[in-house]
């Protein structure tokens, strides 16, 4: 059986290999392609550059690919500490992934109306260009939506790592506090728009609690596998 420091160490290596293409496909290809209020400037962005925008859809796929067993791995490092707050976690992260999957769609759709085959004639070159803005506006808004996830989940498992006396309860408290930076920042642009700037620069302040998890790669949980047994008392004799 795996010791806690390997079963740590590969769940959260998981966790770091799911977020290494996230810069790329959800900063820098957006930051390439949209033009922010000019469609005609976004669709050929994205007519000139389509491969770019396919390579950060593969970056998305990985990511919410791979989450998937990294969150079973924690799953199954911590179930025995507390099932309820392991499940929680699971369930909540679990969540994001379908909502991740289908966020490409946008993508996808962005695409289609760029290149404008034969059967989108029926709509003129500035409404395909329109719509091509629109999907990738919508398909940051999906982001937005799959992020109130990622922080939640966040919030059992720093209650775990707290609990578990393998892991310094230090890191318990960093990952709850990227939780709530990931869920302000996420709440700040669906319902408040107009603060959403200035809240997500302090939400990402938050947010480099999660770079708690280096700690675990490196170093991992404190095996208890070698722990001393409590003797078992002597029948008189």
């Amino acid at each position: 059986m795996n010791s806690l420091k390997k079963q740590s160490r590969i769940a959260a290596a998981l966790y770091f290999l799911n977020g290494l293409p996230a810069p790329f496909a959800l900063l820098y290809v957006p930051s390439v392609l949209i033009v922010r209020g000019d469609a005609a400037a976004t669709a050929n962005n994205v007519r000139n550059s389509e491969a770019l925008l396919r390579l950060g859809m593969a970056g998305e796929l990985f990511s919410s690919t791979i989450v998937i067993f990294a969150v079973l791995a924690f799953y199954s490092l911590f179930k025995a500490v507390s099932g309820k707050h392991a499940r929680a976690m699971l369930v909540l992260m679990l969540i994001s992934v379908p909502i991740s999957y289908l966020n490409v769609l946008n993508d996808l759709a962005a695409i289609t109306f760029a290149r404008g085959p034969e059967f989108l004639s029926s709509f003129a070159q500035p409404q395909r260009d329109a719509l091509v803005l629109f999907f990738l506006r919508l398909h940051s808004q999906g982001f937005v939506l799959a992020q109130i996830f990622w922080g939640l989940w966040l919030f059992p498992f720093g209650i775990l790592i707290w609990r578990s006396g393998f892991i310094p309860g230090v890191l318990g408290v960093f990952a709850i506090i990227a939780g709530c930076g990931y869920v302000i920042g996420s709440s700040a642009s669906l319902f408040l728009p107009t603060y959403a700037g200035v809240i997500g620069q302090y939400a990402m302040i938050l947010q480099a609690g999660e770079l708690s998890f280096i700690w675990l790669v490196i170093w991992g949980a404190k095996d208890q596998s070698q722990k001393e047994q409590p003797a078992l008392p002597v029948a008189p004799a």
